[in-house]
C-alpha cells in the first residue's frame, strides 16, 4: 500500500544518495582540470566522453535489455564502496575514479551497445577514467621505470650506428653526453596513446582478445616512439651543423620532433583499429514479445520468456531511504590515510650558512595544517638573498613534490631547465613570481640512507623499495640575475651545513645537462 502511495519515494531516496556520494569527488576532479599545478587536460576528455554518449544515447534503440539495466542500477548502487574507500583512506582519487564505475553503469543503463550509434560502455568509462590526472600519477608511481625503460631503447638504436657508451640515464656518443631526464620519460606520449587506443575501442567495440592485443600494442609503440625521439634529438645535436645549424631544443623544431614520432607511434593503432572492426561485439537483437502489456507511456523493458515487464528504477521506500542513510554515513567518515608520516619535528635550519645569518620564515596555514594532519615536518628561512626550504617526511607519496607543483599554485610561471651536472644531483626550475621577480630555485631529494635524486619520481620509487624511510626534500631559490657559480656555491654550503655527505668531486660552477 505504501509502496502504492509512494511509487517515487524509493528512486528518489537512491538518486539524492548517489549525488550526494558524487558531490566532492566531482568537485575535485573537475577543481584539477583548471588547477595549473596539475596541468591537466581532462575537461577535453571529459568533454569527448560526454560528446560521445550523447551521440550515441540520441539514436535509437534497437533492443531493450532490462536486465543489463538492472546491472547499471545496481552497479551505481556498488560505487558507494569505492567511495567508502576512498573518504576513509582521505585519497580523492578513488572517489574521483567511482565516477567511472558511474560512466560505465549510466551506459548499461542506456543500452549505448544496443543502439543504431553503438558504444561500448566499458570502454567509455575508461576513456572518462583518463580525465583524472592520470599523467601525475604515472610520472611520480612510475616515471623512473620509464626513464630507464627509454634510456635502454634509444642506448641500443644509436649504438648500431657508433660506439655508445650508457650510464644508466647517461649517454655518451659521438662525443656528445646527453641526459635522458624524467620529462623525457615518455608519459604524456604513453597517454595520449591510451587515450587513441580507447577512443577507437569505445567506437569499434572489439573483443577482450583483441583489445588485450590493441593494450600491448600501445605500450611497445609509446616505448619504442619515445625511444626514437630521443634518438632524433641526440642525432640532431651531433649533426648539427650539418642540418644548417638547427637547434633541435628550440621551437618549432622540438616540438615537432615529438609531433613526428608520435605520429608514427599513432599508425600502428590506427591500423588495429581498421583490422578489428570486422571483430566487434556483435548486436543479439531478441523478437520482441508479440503482446507486450501497456504501461501507460512508461519506458519498459520486455524481460524473460513470458514478457513480463519492470521498471527501470523499481526501488523499494525502505532500501532507497537505508541506501541514503548510509551514503551519509560515508560521506560523513573522519579520512584515516594510511600514507602518514610519522610524527617528526620540524626540521631544525642552521643559523648560518656561509655567512649568512638565517632569518625563520613562517609556514602557512595550509602547510601547518597538512603537515599537522598528515604528519612529516617543513621548515623555511632566508640566509641573505637565498631561500631554503626543508621537507622530512616517511610518506614521500604524499609528501613530496615538484617546486612547479606548489609555485604554479602559488601563481608563479615556472619552467624546468633540467638536471645540474655537478655532483650534486638538483633539478633547475626558473620561477616568475606575480611581481615578476625571476628565481633560480634547485631541488634535491635525500634520504636517511644516503640515496640522491633530483626528482620526486625517483624519490618514490626508491622508497616503495623500503617503506618508511625517511627523505628529504632540499629546495634552493636564489634571485635569477646572481651567478650560478654563486648558486652552486650556497648549495655546497647548504649540504655543509646541513651535515649531508660531499662527494670528492664536488665543485660548483658544472654546467646544466642537456635535458630531452
Amino acid at each position: 500500500m505504501r509502496y502504492t502511495i509512494f511509487p517515487l519515494l524509493g528512486p528518489a531516496a537512491l538518486i539524492l544518495g548517489l549525488a550526494l556520494l558524487a558531490v566532492h569527488p566531482l568537485l575535485w576532479l573537475m577543481g584539477t582540470w583548471f588547477d595549473p599545478a596539475y596541468d591537466s587536460q581532462g575537461v577535453w576528455v571529459a568533454a569527448l566522453t560526454f560528446s560521445l554518449l550523447l551521440w550515441s544515447a540520441t539514436s535509437p534503440l534497437q533492443i531493450c535489455n532490462a536486465r543489463q539495466r538492472q546491472v547499471g542500477l545496481r552497479l551505481l548502487a556498488l560505487t558507494a564502496a569505492i567511495r567508502l574507500l576512498g573518504q576513509w583512506l582521505g585519497i580523492n582519487v578513488l572517489g574521483a575514479a567511482a565516477l567511472a564505475v558511474d560512466v560505465y553503469a549510466i551506459g548499461l543503463l542506456l543500452n549505448l551497445d544496443r543502439r543504431v550509434r553503438p558504444l561500448a560502455p566499458g570502454w567509455l568509462a575508461l576513456l572518462f577514467a583518463l580525465a583524472l590526472p592520470v599523467e601525475r600519477i604515472l610520472q611520480r608511481c612510475f616515471g623512473f621505470a620509464l626513464q630507464q625503460i627509454s634510456a635502454v631503447g634509444a642506448c641500443a638504436t644509436l649504438g648500431l650506428a657508433a660506439p655508445v657508451q650508457c650510464e644508466g640515464i647517461q649517454l655518451q656518443w659521438q662525443g656528445q653526453s646527453v641526459l635522458v631526464d624524467l620529462p623525457c620519460s615518455g608519459t604524456r606520449g604513453l597517454l595520449l596513446l591510451l587515450l587513441l587506443l580507447v577512443t577507437l575501442a569505445v567506437l569499434t567495440r572489439p573483443t577482450p582478445r583483441y583489445a588485450c592485443g590493441g593494450a600491448l600494442l600501445a605500450l611497445a609503440a609509446a616505448t619504442l616512439g619515445n625511444s626514437l625521439r630521443i634518438v632524433l634529438i641526440a642525432v640532431g645535436l651531433v649533426y648539427r651543423e650539418a642540418l644548417g645549424g638547427v637547434d633541435v631544443f628550440a621551437e618549432p623544431w622540438h616540438s615537432l620532433i615529438g609531433l613526428l614520432t608520435l605520429g608514427l607511434s599513432a599508425l600502428p593503432l590506427l591500423l588495429w583499429a581498421r583490422r578489428g572492426r570486422g571483430g566487434a561485439v556483435p548486436i543479439t537483437v531478441r523478437t520482441p514479445h508479440p503482446n507486450p502489456p501497456p504501461q501507460g507511456g512508461r519506458e519498459f523493458c520486455g524481460q524473460g520468456s513470458e514478457g513480463e515487464g519492470e521498471r527501470l528504477f523499481s526501488v523499494k521506500p525502505l532500501t532507497g531511504l537505508a541506501f541514503l542513510a548510509v551514503c551519509g554515513g560515508i560521506v560523513a567518515l573522519p579520512p584515516q590515510p594510511l600514507d602518514v608520516a610519522r610524527p617528526q619535528p620540524a626540521p631544525r635550519l642552521p643559523g648560518y650558512i656561509a655567512v649568512y645569518a638565517a632569518q625563520p620564515g613562517a609556514l602557512t596555514a595550509q602547510e601547518r595544517g597538512y603537515f599537522t594532519r598528515y604528519g612529516g615536518g617543513a621548515a623555511r628561512a632566508a640566509y641573505g638573498p637565498y631561500g631554503l626550504l626543508v621537507v622530512s617526511t616517511s610518506a614521500p607519496l604524499r609528501h613530496l613534490h615538484a617546486p612547479e607543483e606548489c609555485l604554479t599554485g602559488a601563481g608563479h610561471a615556472v619552467r624546468y631547465l633540467g638536471q645540474t651536472g655537478s655532483s650534486i644531483p638538483s633539478a633547475v626550475y626558473r620561477s616568475t613570481d606575480p611581481q615578476g621577480r625571476v628565481w633560480r630555485v634547485t631541488v634535491s631529494y635525500v634520504s636517511e640512507r644516503g640515496e640522491w635524486t633530483a626528482h620526486v619520481a625517483e624519490a618514490v620509487w626508491r622508497w616503495l623499495q623500503a617503506p618508511g624511510t625517511t627523505w628529504r626534500m632540499i629546495q634552493r631559490i636564489a634571485p635569477w640575475e646572481l651567478p650560478v657559480e654563486a648558486a652552486e656555491t650556497f648549495d655546497v654550503a647548504v649540504w655543509r651545513a646541513l651535515d649531508l655527505p660531499l662527494p670528492p668531486s664536488l665543485t660548483p660552477s658544472q654546467p646544466l645537462s642537456v635535458k630531452l
